[in-house]
């Protein structure tokens, strides 16, 4: 049986300055930088392993253009073309000679989707193959919605619950490549490059779960953000070790009883309506995905559920689920 903080924990698996973890880790990694014109110095844009140092610094010059390579400083300057087109020509070209070369395991999920890469000023930097964005360790965008149905009274004795709602719980499909068969938010995925948060989650809800767009957009709320740093282990495909820090653009939705969320597009198996202690129970016993359990914890912490009186943690669990991020990221209105 897992604690909240032992949640927070595997998701934000990045260790903090000052930890041994953190010591320990960090002669392992190398900053990626990137350079524009109208930048007179270098651009931090992600941490990345030294196999993906190795095969970056070995791409020929013709596919990915000049580079600076430090080995002593742990750094690669790369990809420093003069337009955001022309970088982002060079990394899909490092990316398909990559994957044509069968370099690393995670290519074999390629999505044919582009995730953006924001410099200091908000800047487009670049756009990157969706499934290649953890090799360069690179700050991705999703969002997240967690659907709920209010109990009356004599529902909520009926239940036996403390709490006067219950969530739509989805399973994921057993069949993906990542997390199959674990529990996720009702409705999640990543926000492609040119999306706006609002428009992500509109159309996850429809792909996902089938739910109307017009209930959607008049009823969707806007509740902030969360911001972690996740190292990838064998349950996320492909390479252990590769370093994600994400931004999850969050909304709660409150739906009519008479809505029930459909399985669409064949990544969930199944939906469940739990009681906040049922889910309580999932998230003990591991059952939900890593990023997954931080969403719903953060929903309990804004709910009420989660409180000083009943969590000695919270405080720690508040602060984990809002991370600052080590690179450049932008941040825009939900909508």
């Amino acid at each position: 049986m897992k604690s909240n903080l032992e949640l927070i924990d595997e998701c934000d698996s990045f260790p903090y300055p000052g930890t041994k973890a953190h010591t320990a880790l960090i002669p392992n990694l190398y900053t990626l930088f990137t350079k524009t014109p109208d930048s007179s110095t270098r651009i931090p844009v992600g941490n990345i392993t030294k196999p993906v140092f190795d095969a970056l610094s070995s791409v020929p010059t013709i596919i990915k253009g000049d580079c600076e390579v430090s080995g002593d400083q742990r750094s690669i300057t790369v990809f420093l073309q003069p337009t955001e087109k022309e970088r982002s020509t060079a990394v899909a070209a490092t990316c398909t000679y990559w994957r044509e070369n069968k370099t690393f395991e995670i290519l074999a999920g390629w999505r044919n989707e582009l995730y953006p890469v924001y410099g200091p000023k908000n800047e487009l930097l670049f756009n990157l193959e969706r499934s290649a964005s953890p090799l360069f360790g690179v700050v991705t965008y999703g969002v997240h919605m967690s659907c709920f149905v209010t109990m009356t009274n004599e529902e909520q004795e009926k239940e036996g619950s403390k709490y006067n709602f219950k969530m739509w719980i989805p399973r994921r499909s057993y069949k993906k490549q990542t997390y199959g068969g674990l529990l996720d938010n009702t409705v999640a995925g990543g926000i492609a490059s040119g999306e706006s948060p609002f428009e992500s989650m509109v159309r996850e809800a429809d792909e996902e779960a089938s739910l109307p767009e017009t209930l959607v957009r008049a009823n969707a709320k806007d509740v902030g953000m969360v911001t972690y740093i996740y190292v990838r282990e064998s349950r996320a495909g492909g390479e252990n070790g590769l370093v994600q820090p994400e931004v999850q653009y969050v909304y709660d939705l409150e739906l009519p009883k008479d809505v029930i969320p459909q399985p669409k597009d064949g990544e969930v198996e199944e939906f469940y309506l739990w009681t906040v202690e049922k889910v309580q129970g999932a998230l003990k016993n591991w059952e939900f995905k890593p990023n997954c359990a931080l969403c719903v914890l953060d929903f309990f912490v804004r709910h009420g559920v989660l409180t000083g009186e009943n969590e000695s943690d919270l405080e720690e669990i508040k602060r984990r689920c809002h991370r600052e991020m080590p690179f450049p990221t932008k941040i825009v209105g939900s909508i």
